[in-house]
Order: structure tokens, then C-alpha cells, then sequence
């Protein structure tokens, strides 16, 4: 079949060779015409070439590409030769020769002059920028002082399509690419795709935009691929950044990919979110994109855009449910899945990830392994790595992650306080048996994010506390930047909280929002502007924190300065106490690592400071490095001059019943 295809191409390639020349020829004869006429000389001898184009037409397997060409752009007849006399110059190399004769007198190459023929009134028309042979940038006009006199030439990309080898437009390599085709394996998203193909077979795609909404972008570029499959279309993807690289030449590239899109099946992709991050916060230019575009186009985002001169369908494209992962991890883990006893369910619960995603880790994960059969604990392990890895949030500027090194051993605190941490463990740890396997979520889907509140002076042992929780979970912490979040301007603050729970949603890792009531203070009475959208800003913080599939933990000082309203969607409220005596001695038997030397330190006697825990840290670290720097090990007087730094660093006195008997 593949040869049969081959050498019908073929044939097809040597008539259309054939057909053009026969064309080229025709003008030839009519040139030497003109030039024996301009000459009082006697004409060339006529030949019949209309006939032999029609028979050469006839016997091919598909139109000459010149004629599907003109049927495309509906050139007239005159844009017809116009074309044709372009050519010439690329088929004989004294072409120019043939110009001159027929009355170019003063130069010789085609001119708008030599197509006129003496009649430029009736056909001026073309000449101008909507005339169609300059509006599609078929031909190219060279500068010149009289545009009647300029020089035409065929554009490149018009001379590969009429000799029958369509390509893409040397200024659109790399601003559009190719979209591989990816198999779109969740039932609800190929019912989806079947409905906007439909839709498009029913309607001129030309005419209705589809927009796929939804956050994980290889879902939606999955769709997109398959609705084109559906459709005979060849899916490209307009690279944002590279056609904002220069903003003034949009409307031309665009002109360029029009006219790609006329001459073949094609569709372009665009990003609404990719080309919203290249702007950086400058106003949208996709009303312009889709302003100027009338082929067939699909956006993708979180969010709607509109059209002003085309209709748009928009389809939202959830994440694959919890049922839906289950079975893409099954079919893509095969075999293996039966020997994980019921892990594939514990990833799904902990890891919100799409169908690509999930064929990704798994191959990952089973790629590091090494050819021997691994042990279920292997297995897991490398699974569980390789989901947090997939699933890692880029929060840029907005969220720094923590390296989570602290253990259950380092948090020095009432039992009380123990018991609920661990509590949070066990409830980020079950969700998902809670939440699907008990249907706890048919109930309600509200109140289902898991919320902790740390309250407590500076240096108690919140964020460490939030280390501890992460390690036990092993999933990742990130501290949220809230001077990088929170923005002056109306609207910005909400959209930072959302890319950054968009972003940690997929992989369920814990959120550490520092001193959070710098961000959900309480809500103000309404007196202006600013008012209400600070109000908006904690509104939209609380929706947010109720829907988040991970772990989200807030620390404060100050407990009575966070909103009501927010409290009550807190499930778990942790107070970390100042530490007394006790445990402060305990503190400082931890907080020295075993290779440190240190000689005669009395722990008791340093519990007398009435320290946190976080100061404690900063006096033993200060005094490690007085020790390192003399080359001796740690002793009691050189924590004494350690203290005294940090007690004028925090600007309070330093009492003689804190320091008694350490010296």
C-alpha cells in the first residue's frame, strides 16, 4: 500500500513538473509576443498550450498544485499570470532577458508594468495590500521609487509549494511546532474529545474556537491531539515566548500561519497560560491572536478567553478522578500492580497526577530499578520518589523548599502537643481510605483540605515542627514567600495564591505559610477600595484552603490577630508553649551534634536561660564557631559570651540568676 502511495506521488510529482513548465512556457511565448509587437517585428510562431494544460490536468491524479493554489486564495486570472511570470525567473536563468524585450526597458525582472498590459486601471487592485498575491505574501515587491516599476519575485515558500513541496514558511520554524500525538487513556477525557470533534465535524472549524480549560496542561494538549487525530488535522503549538520576542511583527506571523493553515490540514494550539507567563503581568495579547486568526483553533488554560469575531466552545477538563488514576496506574504497572498490596491506592490518595504523568513515573521508577525482580518495599519506594519528583511544584519566586531533616527526637514538647502532631500525620496519611474507599467524600466535598494552625512565640519550634511532619510523610515543604505573594495591586494576590495551590495540588506536598497572619488577618470593616479587596484576598484564601488535597500549615505569634471565619476551617490548632525548665534542658542536650567537642557543660545550669528553643540554637551555633575559630572545643565560658551577643541582639538584660555557676 505504502509503495503504491510512493509512486502515485511520484507520478503526480513529475505532471505537476510538467504542468508548471507548460505554464512557464505560455508566458515565455506571450513575452516574445509583446516584444515583437513593441518591435515591428513578426510574431513567433503560436503553440496551443491551453490544450496541452488541459490534457496534462486531466490525466493527474490531483489538481497541479497552481491550480489548488489559485482555487485556495480564488486568485483572478491576471494574479494568475502574475504568479507565473514570477516563476519564470526561477525557471530560466535568462528570464530577465524576456522582461526587457517585452518593455521593461529599464530593467529586467517582472514588474507590476509588464503583467498590466496597458490596462492598470482595471486591475490596480491587486497591486494594493489587501490585493490577495501581496495580502498572503504569495509574491514579495521589491523597494523601488514607483511601485508601477518594482520589482516582483515569488516568495519562497509559494516556489516549494507549487513544485509540489509544501513546507513550513521559513519565519514560523520555532514559532509553531508540532504537537506529538499522546493517547488519551482516561474515559472522561476521551468522551470529551469525541464531543469537540463532533462539534467541529458539525460546525466549520474555521469559525468556532474550542477551548479545553483545565490545570494540568498535558491533559489538555492530549485532548487537543486527539480531537485533531479525530479530524484529519495536524495539531502545531504557537510558542509564546518566541513570537513575543518581537511584539510588532504578531500580526505578520500570524498572516504566515493563516496562510499555512488554508494550503493544508491543519490546527494551531495556543497556550492561554504559557502566553499569560511571557506577558508577565502586561495586558493579553490573545483577543489580537484570535482576532486575527480564522482557521482552526484551540486554547488551552485555567481560564476562558473570548473571541470578539468567532464563537467558542468551551469544555472544562477535570483531573482524572480518583477511580480513573487507579486504572491508568494498573494498566501502565501491568503485573506489578497486583504485588504492591494496595499501594497503587496510597498513591492515588496522595498524589493527584495525570495519565502522562502517571506512564512517566512508572517508567521512571521501574527504568531505575536494576534487572533482578525488586522486593515490594523497593518497588514502593522507588514509585513514591518517583510521584514526588513528577509532581513537584514550580512555585519560582513565590515558595522556597526546605530540606525536611529534623526528626520526632528534635521536637521538644508536651505530650499534648506530640499527640495532635501525630494526628495530622495520620490524617494526611488516610485521606485517601477515609475520603473514597469509606466514601467519606460522597457526603460533601467542602471541608475536606487538611489545615493546621502553629501558634506560638518566635523560636518554639513551629517550623521545625512542620520538618518533622513532612519527613514522617515524605513529601516535600515549601515555606510560601508571602512578600513575593501578597501584591499592591488589585487582583495579583489571589492570582499568586492560585498558582501556587494549582501548582502544589498535583503532588499534595505541605505548604508552610511563616508568621501567616501577615496574610489571613482578620477582615476589616468595608470603609473603601482597598478594604474590600483585602477582604477578597482572605475570602478567596479560605475556598482555596478548604479544597487543597494536601497538607497546608500556618504559623503565627500572634493567634488573635487570624480571622474568625479562617479558624473554623482549621482542623487542627497546635500551641507551642514556651518551654520551661525541663524542657529547655532537654533542648540543649539535643541541640549539639555527636562530633562536636565540648568539655564540661552543664545542662542544667544552661536551662537557667530563660531562652526559646530557636534562640538556644542560635547560642550554641554562635559559640561553635568561637570554639572552631580558637581551635578548642565548646565549654561553658564560651557559651557565656555566646549568650551575652545574642541577649543584646534581642536588645533584653541578661539577669545573674540566668548565668549563675556557669563560670
Amino acid at each position: 500500500m505504502t509503495n503504491n502511495l510512493e509512486a502515485e506521488n511520484a507520478n503526480w510529482l513529475n505532471a505537476n513538473y510538467g504542468y508548471l513548465n507548460l505554464a512557464v512556457e505560455q508566458m515565455r511565448q506571450n513575452l516574445e509576443c509583446r516584444a515583437a509587437e513593441l518591435h515591428n517585428q513578426p510574431p513567433p510562431q503560436i503553440r496551443d498550450y491551453e490544450a496541452e494544460l488541459e490534457a496534462t490536468r486531466a490525466a493527474m491524479s490531483k489538481p497541479p498544485a497552481l491550480e489548488q493554489l489559485c482555487s485556495i486564495f480564488n486568485l483572478s486570472a491576471f494574479e494568475r499570470d502574475v504568479l507565473i511570470l514570477c516563476l519564470g525567473t526561477e525557471w530560466y536563468a535568462n528570464w530577465g532577458d524576456f522582461c526587457a524585450s517585452a518593455g521593461m526597458l529599464n530593467g529586467n525582472f517582472p514588474t507590476w508594468s509588464l503583467a498590466f498590459r496597458g490596462e492598470p486601471q482595471l486591475i490596480w487592485g491587486a497591486t494594493t495590500p489587501k490585493g490577495t498575491l501581496h495580502r498572503w505574501n504569495l509574491i514579495e515587491v521589491e523597494p523601488s521609487p514607483a511601485l508601477h516599476y518594482a520589482p516582483l519575485r515569488i516568495n519562497e515558500w509559494t516556489l516549494h509549494y507549487l513544485m509540489g513541496y509544501p513546507c513550513l514558511d521559513e519565519e514560523l520554524i520555532g514559532v509553531v511546532n508540532p504537537v506529538e500525538g499522546a493517547e488519551v487513556s482516561v474515559p472522561s477525557h476521551q468522551h470529551l474529545a469525541r464531543q469537540a470533534a463532533a462539534l467541529w465535524e458539525e460546525d466549520a472549524p474555521n469559525q468556532q474556537i474550542i477551548q479545553l480549560c483545565g490545570v494540568d496542561r498535558a491533559s489538555n494538549y492530549a485532548i487537543a491531539s486527539s480531537i485533531c487525530t479525530q479530524l484529519g488535522l495536524q495539531l502545531h503549538a504557537l510558542s509564546s515566548y518566541l513570537l513575543l520576542l518581537n511584539p510588532s511583527n504578531i500580526k505578520h506571523t500570524l498572516k504566515l500561519w493563516e496562510r499555512q493553515a488554508k494550503t493544508s490540514k491543519l490546527a494551531l494550539l495556543i497556550d492561554a497560560d504559557e502566553l499569560a507567563e511571557g506577558e508577565m503581568g502586561k495586558p493579553s495579547s490573545l483577543p489580537l491572536i484570535l482576532r486575527q486568526l480564522s482557521c482552526p483553533t484551540i486554547v488551552t488554560g485555567r481560564d476562558r478567553a473570548v473571541s470578539e469575531n468567532r464563537s467558542c466552545a468551551t469544555f472544562d477538563i477535570p483531573k482524572p478522578s480518583p477511580g480513573e488514576q487507579l486504572v491508568v496506574w494498573q494498566e501502565t504497572l501491568g503485573e506489578k500492580a497486583t504485588q504492591l498490596n494496595g499501594f497503587v491506592e496510597t498513591l492515588v490518595s496522595q498524589f493527584d497526577l495525570g495519565a502522562s504523568t502517571i506512564q512517566t513515573a512508572t517508567t521512571l521508577a521501574l527504568g531505575s530499578l536494576d534487572d533482578s525482580e525488586p522486593n515490594t518495599d523497593t518497588l514502593q519506594t522507588q514509585l513514591w520518589n518517583t510521584c514526588r519528583a513528577q509532581a513537584r511544584p514550580q512555585l519560582d519566586e513565590l515558595a522556597q523548599p526546605i530540606e525536611p531533616v529534623a526528626s520526632w527526637d528534635d521536637l521538644i514538647l508536651p505530650e499534648e502537643q506530640l499527640q495532635t502532631l501525630r494526628s495530622i500525620v495520620a490524617h494526611v496519611r488516610r485521606k485517601g481510605e477515609v475520603y473514597h474507599n469509606w466514601e467519606f467524600r460522597g457526603k460533601s466535598e467542602r471541608g475536606l483540605g487538611i489545615a493546621a494552625l502553629f501558634a506560638g512565640v518566635s523560636g518554639t519550634g513551629k517550623t521545625m515542627a512542620a520538618e518533622v511532619i513532612a519527613k514522617e510523610l515524605n513529601l516535600d515543604l515549601y515555606r510560601i514567600d508571602l512578600s513575593a505573594v501578597v501584591s499592591k495591586y488589585i487582583g495579583e494576590t489571589e492570582k499568586n495564591l492560585r498558582r501556587i495551590f494549582d501548582a502544589a495540588d498535583k503532588g499534595g506536598v505541605v505548604l508552610l505559610f511563616d508568621e501567616a497572619d501577615a496574610l489571613f488577618g482578620k477582615r476589616s470593616t468595608v470603609k473603601d477600595s482597598r478594604d474590600r479587596y483585602a477582604n477578597m484576598e482572605v475570602s478567596y484564601l479560605l475556598q482555596r484552603m478548604e479544597a487543597y488535597r494536601g497538607l497546608a500549615i500556618l504559623t503565627t505569634n500572634f493567634k488573635g490577630a487570624l480571622d474568625a471565619a479562617f479558624l473554623r476551617r482549621i482542623r487542627f490548632i497546635v500551641k507551642f508553649p514556651f518551654p520551661f525548665a525541663p524542657e529547655r534542658q532537654r533542648i540543649w542536650e539535643r541541640v549539639f551534634p555527636e562530633a562536636m567537642p565540648r568539655e564540661n557543660l552543664s545542662y542544667g545550669k544552661l536551662a537557667q536561660l530563660n531562652m526559646a528553643g530557636g534562640n538556644i540554637r542560635n547560642i550554641a551555633l554562635n559559640a561553635a564557631f568561637l570554639a572552631a575559630e580558637e581551635e578548642e572545643a565548646v565549654t561553658m565560658e564560651r557559651l557565656l559570651r555566646a549568650t551575652k551577643s545574642e541577649y543584646v541582639k534581642l536588645e533584653r538584660p541578661l539577669t545573674d540568676v540566668e548565668i549563675r555557676g556557669w563560670v
